[in-house]
């Protein structure tokens, strides 16, 4: 394969891995669904609780931390395209059946909940490893970020896409449609995945600093050999604090500019809502690319003070121009997370086995939905606010930078060794 070939097949493999992750974003049509689910029957709902329509999302997201884990450790050894295809037709089996069977909390718990999620994991966690492979170890960064960001992005259609299917046919074909659209697109998209040849390397750019490419270390470390070494479990406490607070801002923005700001205008909900999807997005980019300029641990430290600001910053903001910022920061600061992480652990324990790798560290993630979520919820639910829960978490991203700072030594003394 000629440079030029390997060059242009490197992009395909990238773009598909975009336009994957923005396929089976469906998680961000969920908070609509939801809405709908728990409406009157007469007006075309199914006057479910709210913990009723709230299970299968959970479950959804605990099964995406566990399908990305069994996704990543089988392609390590077999390969990402059958893994990947099988990611989306999981995801649109998934929501196809939840359409079938119609207004059945348990049903629609087991089929999105558990296929669903299962097949977001298994295609998300496998588009990223052959992506890297593709590209020069500098540009980890970025292309992780790219990639997590076409999920990100996918929160901008989604929503209202899903509104549109809701008011004009109802739950049960809305589901249906989107099952069948998904499985469609994203099983075609899979066909375009693979690794590169076993002895292929990609050309350095040549723009590249000689500081940088000597800081590039060649590792293959196992799961169980990354188990042992103290980094990986300042990692995952970092990750899932850090996460945490990201997802809790996240699922409770509504709630935040009606209590603090007396927004009750559903149109303004929505766009805040958008808006922070759309920051998200910018922040897998800006922070993977960040990452390749200033280093993994540099840019993790820069977000996690960032967000130790803004959650202390989070009791004032009593107006739109304030919180749009507070939405900035928390947006680009979580999205920043998911593209350094990844990029982080194929620095420090390699590509061979960074779908197993990251699979385990990604069970952060996972956690991550319920640590501060569910504070916050019980917090607010007993005050009516949410001023503890923004100290409590200042005091989380306090605990995030000292791990930071361990990290950092031991990333170093590592090096001199």
């Amino acid at each position: 394969m000629q440079d030029h070939e390997k060059q242009k097949k490197a992009k395909v493999v990238l773009l598909a891995g975009i336009f994957f992750n923005l396929a089976i974003g469906v998680l961000y049509a969920w908070s609509v669904l939801k809405t709908k689910m728990t409406a009157p029957i007469a007006d075309g709902g199914w006057e479910w609780t709210s913990s009723e329509a709230g299970l299968p999302y959970t479950l959804a997201i605990v099964c995406f931390a566990l399908g990305l884990l069994i996704g990543g450790k089988i392609q390590d050894k077999t390969g990402p395209r059958w893994l990947v295809t099988a990611g989306g037709a999981f995801v649109g089996l998934g929501l196809i059946l939840s359409g079938l069977v119609g207004n059945s909390p348990v049903g629609v718990a087991v089929c999105f909940g558990v296929i669903t999620g299962l097949g977001i994991g298994l295609g998300y966690g496998c588009v990223s490893p052959p992506a890297l492979k593709w590209f020069h170890p500098s540009k980890k960064g970025i292309v992780s970020g790219l990639i997590v960001g076409g999920f990100g992005l996918a929160a901008v259609y989604f929503a209202p896409l899903t509104t549109v299917l809701l008011n004009n046919y109802g739950i049960e074909k809305t589901l249906i449609f989107l099952g069948v659209g998904i499985f469609i697109v994203s099983t075609c998209l899979a066909q375009l995945i693979n690794n590169p040849p076993e002895a292929y390397t990609p050309a350095a750019p040549a723009h590249l600093k000689e500081a940088v490419a000597k800081s590039i270390v060649t590792v293959d470390v196992s799961t169980k050999e990354m188990l042992k070494t103290k980094r990986f479990y300042l990692m995952f406490v970092m990750f899932l604090l850090s996460a945490s607070i990201g997802l809790m801002v996240i699922g409770n923005i509504t709630k935040i500019a009606s209590s603090q700001l007396q927004i009750t205008d559903t149109a303004i909900l929505a766009i805040l809502v958008s808006f922070l999807a759309i920051t998200n997005t910018f922040g897998r980019v800006l922070g993977g690319l960040m990452s390749d300029k200033i280093g993994r641990v540099n840019a993790l430290f820069v977000v996690s003070v960032l967000q130790l600001i803004n959650m202390i910053g989070f009791i004032y903001y009593q107006n739109m121009a304030a919180l749009a910022v507070g939405i900035v920061l928390i947006g680009f600061c979580y999205g920043t997370l998911l593209s350094v992480f990844p990029a982080l652990v194929v620095d420090q324990y390699g590509l061979k086995n960074y779908g197993g790798n990251y699979g385990v560290l990604f069970l952060s993630w996972g956690l991550s939905g319920v640590v501060a979520p569910l504070m916050t919820d019980y917090i607010y639910d007993t005050t009516g606010k949410f001023i503890t829960a923004y100290i409590i978490c200042a005091g989380m991203m306090a605990v995030v930078i000292f791990a930071n700072f361990l990290l950092k030594k031991d990333i170093d003394a590592l090096s001199k060794a």
